[in-house]
């Protein structure tokens, strides 16, 4: 695919089609269109007459017409943005994004994009639309070129350790793999817990971004930490069959921080950047974790295990612990941890929780920046207390059907020293079940541009 940003006349653009942005009750009488609909020989207007388009969100028309001197594509695609107060930059990836899709469907091999934008950086615009155009050629049926699809007899730890490793190299990331042996060294007995009953070894993958010259303050320091569950049966506690095959996807915190960090890599931010993904299977074999087993984490804390099936914030806990004690000062995990913030937020917003508010708010900002929406739950001392374990520090679950997501958050909490933390439940977020015009069914690579945006703003912060 190849990319072009143009400042000149749009319609002397040499390309097969044209797609337009319009906004909701724009009228083919003034400004843009009226000049669009003079090239046209009024076309413009007749679709706005005869089919009813006034510039509802994804509505669409398409028009074949004969090229001209003044207009050298044979095909219009108009596109509904809704209203135009409401449109701004992350707008431009859903409007490009099902310019694409369409066009596609047409076979059309080139077109120009008119997003029709006057506000924000030109910047944004052209990376937002060249976003959109490339997430809305992702089909679920062509797994092989998105991790997160690939099924778990092929995606074991030890291969996405070893794509980490190839993807590190391409783009000149540091990478180091912990195995079993060394996790066991460094204490991390929560981690393992998971890892036991699986005939498949874990591995811890540790990316490291340096730049040239830091420009954050002395000692600071970015963590991403991602759950990177290749397959997730619920231990002991087992899932039921319906529905078990999804579990494959419960890698997805894991293949996100993978993303992030190499986009880093390409993106050469002034900040030093850690990754971290914690990849294993949950399984239910012979030395599989029971229900009512107590482990020590690596920062000396012990757990009781009450539930096999709410692993995710048992690997994250030595995860997370070892991101700080590598020096990480800024600490997110994110995470498809809960099934109970899909029934709190749905698909819309991803959960959000955090010991610092600034840190928090910055996300959420960075977030309405990129187009990506989150809702912060709270925690505090009161959700705290549900965790504590008669016979341990503190137990993997709390009481039955009560703030299952805030619940999951404040456990991990647990293994942050001093660092300040948010985490991200990505699980009502991370996958599609339904195509959209602009993004096909399947994974969304939701928090990737949020948390590019933030290491752009970490960088700056002096």
């Amino acid at each position: 695919m190849k990319t072009k940003a143009i400042t000149g006349k749009f319609h002397q653009t040499d390309t097969d089609a044209i797609a337009v942005a319009v906004f909701k009750d724009e009228k083919p009488n003034a400004g843009f269109l009226k000049e669009l609909d003079k090239l046209t020989g009024g076309l413009i207007t007749s679709v706005f007459e005869t089919e009813g388009f006034n510039g509802d969100k994804a509505q669409t028309a398409f028009l074949r017409i004969k090229p001209k001197d003044k207009l050298k594509a044979s095909r219009i695609l108009l596109i509904g943005v809704g209203a135009k107060e409401d449109f701004n930059p992350p707008s431009v990836a859903v409007f490009s994004g099902t310019a694409t899709r369409f066009l596609k469907d047409k076979n059309i091999k080139s077109f120009t994009l008119v997003p029709r934008l006057d506000v924000g950086l030109a910047r944004d615009v052209s990376a937002n639309a060249i976003q959109g155009v490339i997430t809305s050629l992702f089909e679920l049926n062509k797994y092989k070129t998105d991790l997160a699809n690939e099924p778990p007899n092929i995606l074991t730890p030890t291969e996405m350790a070893k794509r980490a490793q190839a993807m590190a190299k391409q783009v000149g990331l540091k990478c180091e793999i912990l195995d079993e042996d060394d996790m066991r060294e460094l204490g991390m007995g929560s981690f393992l817990s998971v890892a036991a009953g699986s005939a498949q070894p874990p591995k811890m993958i540790i990316l490291k971004y340096e730049p040239k010259k830091s420009t954050a303050k002395k000692g600071e320091m970015l963590a991403f930490v991602g759950k990177g569950i290749t397959f997730d049966t619920g231990g002991i506690s087992l899932k039921p069959a319906e529905g078990m095959e999804a579990m494959k996807y419960d890698m997805t915190g894991g293949g996100t921080v993978l993303g992030i960090m190499r986009a880093i890599a390409l993106l050469k931010p002034n900040v030093p950047v850690l990754g971290v993904v914690a990849a294993t299977e949950n399984m239910p074999g012979g030395k599989a974790s029971r229900p009512s087993d107590v482990v020590r984490a690596m920062n000396g804390k012990t757990i009781e295990i009450l539930n096999t099936d709410a692993e995710g914030r048992l690997i994250l806990a030595d995860a997370v612990a070892y991101a700080e004690k590598q020096g990480a000062t800024h600490i997110v995990d994110i995470a498809t941890l809960t099934g109970a913030v899909i029934i709190a937020l749905g698909n819309i917003n991803t959960g959000i929780m955090g010991n610092d508010q600034e840190f928090v708010d910055q996300i959420i900002q960075c977030g309405k920046e990129t187009g990506e929406r989150f809702w912060q739950l709270p925690i505090g001392k009161e959700y705290s207390d549900m965790i504590k374990s008669d016979i341990a520090d503190i137990k993997n679950i709390g009481p039955s059907r009560k703030a299952g997501t805030i619940i999951g958050a404040v456990f991990i909490q647990e293994f942050i020293d001093k660092a300040k933390w948010a985490h991200l439940d990505i699980a009502g977020t991370a996958w599609a079940d339904e195509p959209a015009p602009h993004q096909a069914k399947g994974p969304t690579g939701v928090t990737i541009k949020t948390l590019i945006r933030l290491t752009e703003k970490f960088q700056s912060k002096v």
